[in-house]
């Protein structure tokens, strides 16, 4: 296992470059009728996800022809926006590529912001080819969603957060996709506190890194339609492979119905909007969830003792969809 690029010195600087465009975001306690539950509220991020922390600390760090120049990106939605928004506050052109089943909100969020939008497939893979190849076109810098230090870095500010916030936790729940959110989260959190035990959440569809850490090294696995379309790449990234490899403790995947579920949840509890992404966390940390792989062997996550929090990613949904997961949901 090679040695993690991205250290705690990295997300603290991360965390006073990104100061000026993100926010703090509250840690909110909501109790089901059993365990309490904290929520780190990044749906109450500006761009209304965490994305705008790695957009914006990879942002700030480039040179001014590049910037001059313009950037461009692949995502399923919420990186986009976020970059589109950073790179409106600086002033910096942006374009994004985005899937054909990108959801309508996304798009519209992104154009908003001023940005350029290229539709391309509907995978990871084919998003970032068609980014790699418009960059080397038009002089542009990429942008990557999830799989450079920079980006990493700035996730990770969130796992600071956490620890002010919650000094006592047991546990942390995050969303994985490509694997930046989780990389950074857990690399600042056992950086600090190696006790509190580090727990990823995938859609059981698409189990990337669950499979990855278990042939013990990035794979690719069929691609699949899910309810979280921001959880659903087909890979890991090579950089947040090897963070999370090193600091990682557990991975749990969810279903889909578990995850409409948790929409529902923590819309009625505590009166958030949370899209099925952001609450995908929320799901495994409700005991919604299968373990599916631990360093120990064995799962752990249900018998920790103490706080546990979750992390809600994003909150953009459409009010159409939004509206049948809050009132179809059937909570088994």
């Amino acid at each position: 296992m090679s040695e993690p690029l991205v250290t705690l010195d990295d997300i603290r600087q991360a965390a006073g470059r990104i100061r000026p465009l993100a926010r703090v975001t509250p840690l909110l306690t909501v109790d089901d009728g059993g365990r309490p539950v904290a929520l780190k509220c990044e749906n109450l991020q500006r761009s209304g996800a965490f994305k705008i922390r790695g957009a914006a600390n990879m942002l700030r760090q480039l040179r001014p022809d590049q910037r001059e120049r313009g950037v461009i990106t692949f995502s399923s939605g919420n990186h986009g926006i976020a970059m589109s928004l950073a790179a409106q506050l600086i002033g910096c052109p942006a374009i994004v590529v985005m899937p054909t089943t990108a959801p309508a909100v996304k798009v519209d969020i992104a154009r908003t912001l001023g940005a350029k939008i290229i539709f391309e497939g509907t995978t990871t893979i084919e998003r970032k080819a068609r980014a790699e190849a418009e960059a080397e076109a038009r002089g542009l810098t990429l942008m990557p969603p999830f799989d450079h230090p920079w980006i990493i870095a700035g996730q990770g500010t969130i796992g600071l957060e956490i620890l002010e916030q919650a000094p006592g936790v047991a546990a942390v729940y995050v969303p994985v996709s490509g694997g930046g959110l989780l990389s950074g989260v857990a690399t600042a959190i056992k950086s600090l506190a190696p006790h509190v035990r580090v727990i990823g959440v995938e859609p059981a569809c698409t189990p990337r890194m669950t499979r990855s850490l278990m042939a013990g090294h990035p794979i690719t696995v069929p691609a699949a339609a899910g309810v979280a379309d921001g959880l659903l790449a087909v890979r890991p990234g090579d950089i947040t492979f090897a963070q999370i490899q090193a600091y990682v403790d557990e991975m749990v995947t969810v279903e889909d119905d578990a995850i409409i579920d948790a929409v529902r949840g923590v819309f009625d509890r505590a009166r958030l909007v949370a899209e099925p992404s952001g609450a995908a966390a929320v799901a495994a940390a409700l005991g919604r969830g299968e373990a599916s792989w631990s360093r120990d062997g064995a799962s752990a996550a249900a018998g920790v003792e103490g706080p546990i929090v979750a992390l809600i990613s994003g909150g953009n949904v459409e009010t159409a969809a939004f509206c049948r997961y809050i009132t179809q949901a059937t909570a088994s």
